[in-house]
């Protein structure tokens, strides 16, 4: 019942992908696709700001594992919540562990965890590896696609995945915001937390400041998120010498012009304070990030706010923008911030 709304139960992962079902990955499966993942990929809007952009046709891939009856099992409050979640492009395949909507939160873990991709990104690549590790631990998993544009990311067939986060901020927040009431209408659950990578570390705050989310919202912990903006190492300084090109990139990804420093977007943003009462946040930043740059610029002020540097914790880690989503290290950090009361020392990996 919910395949068809872009919201799969479960997955029966293809021969080639089972290899990658273990709760923490040190690379992901796709490399070419993650250099693409995260807010703005440094390379891609390069090259599209000095030479136009075009998109890949990928194919939907949505294959539950679950028995028929199980479907029909889910709750009515689910199904009714489901209804109004409006479509997002073709869907992608939830990764391991995220979507089960028969998941009851626990004592231990009552609050269900959201997880928000980055620009150029989808649900499945971005969180192999975070989302078996949180649904290991007992949590209730869910993650959804949002800002794809039909007919340009996510139509026709090929190998790669669809790719999103490219529709306006705002649109993309309030599309978040419906995907939670679904979330708590099926659990039952008061609040969720939300874990974002990049664009998607950035966007949950707009929900909580201007959409009411801070009512539905216990924790926010984002990945080298783009909570300021971005320089992009200073490539953004050039959009004005390439009047043309620009217009062309951002229409194509609007959410590329939200997310560069001092446009309309990141105004509207810093027009409130950075954290809103009752929600604590997590920010994961490595010193290595290309793509949300400077990357100091990700921290956020306000009370409960924690600030953490990957190196801090791992001096030898390289991991880079993309990376940080499959670093064990941060990976760990972020199981902590869910749960700092039961929070360990910090693997270094």
């Amino acid at each position: 019942m919910m395949e068809p709304l872009g919201l799969p139960v479960g997955n029966k992962l293809p021969p080639w992908r089972q290899q990658l079902r273990t709760p923490l990955l040190r690379f992901s499966a796709t490399p070419v696709r993650r250099r693409l993942g995260g807010a703005i990929g440094a390379t891609v809007l390069a090259g599209a700001l000095l030479a136009g952009a075009s998109a890949a046709p990928a194919s939907a891939a949505t294959s539950p594992s679950v028995a028929p009856s199980a479907a029909r099992s889910l709750s009515a409050a689910a199904t009714s919540a489901a209804a109004e979640l409006p479509p997002d492009g073709d869907s992608v395949a939830s990764p391991p562990g995220a979507n089960d909507w028969n998941c009851r939160p626990s004592a231990a873990h009552p609050d269900p965890v959201v997880l928000v991709h980055g620009t150029f990104a989808n649900r499945y690549e971005n969180w192999l590896a975070l989302s078996p590790l949180l649904k290991g631990l007992g949590y209730c998993v869910f993650a959804l696609d949002y800002g794809t544009i039909p007919g340009i990311t996510s139509s026709g067939s090929g190998l790669l995945l669809p790719i999103g986060g490219l529709g306006p901020v705002p649109e993309s927040a309030a599309q978040l915001g419906r995907f939670v009431d679904l979330v708590l209408k099926a659990t039952g659950a008061a609040k969720v937390d939300i874990v974002g990578h990049s664009q998607g570390g950035m966007l949950p705050n707009y929900y909580l400041k201007f959409l009411g989310g801070a009512a539905k919202v216990g924790r926010l912990v984002g990945l080298a998120p783009s909570n300021h903006g971005t320089t992009l190492d200073g490539i953004t300084k050039l959009v004005p010498y390439f009047p043309g090109v620009a217009d062309l990139i951002f229409t194509v990804c609007q959410a590329c012009r939200d997310q560069a420093v001092g446009s309309d977007f990141n105004r509207t943003m810093a027009s409130r304070p950075d954290t809103v009462p009752g929600v604590s946040y997590t920010v994961i930043s490595t010193v290595y990030d290309e793509v949300v740059t400077p990357w100091r610029t990700q921290f956020l002020t306000g009370p409960a706010v924690d600030n953490e540097v990957l190196q801090n914790h791992c001096p030898i880690t390289l991991a880079e923008h993309v990376a940080i989503a499959f670093s064990p290290t941060a990976l760990h950090l972020v199981t902590n911030a869910l749960d700092p009361a039961h929070a360990t020392p910090v693997f270094c990996g």
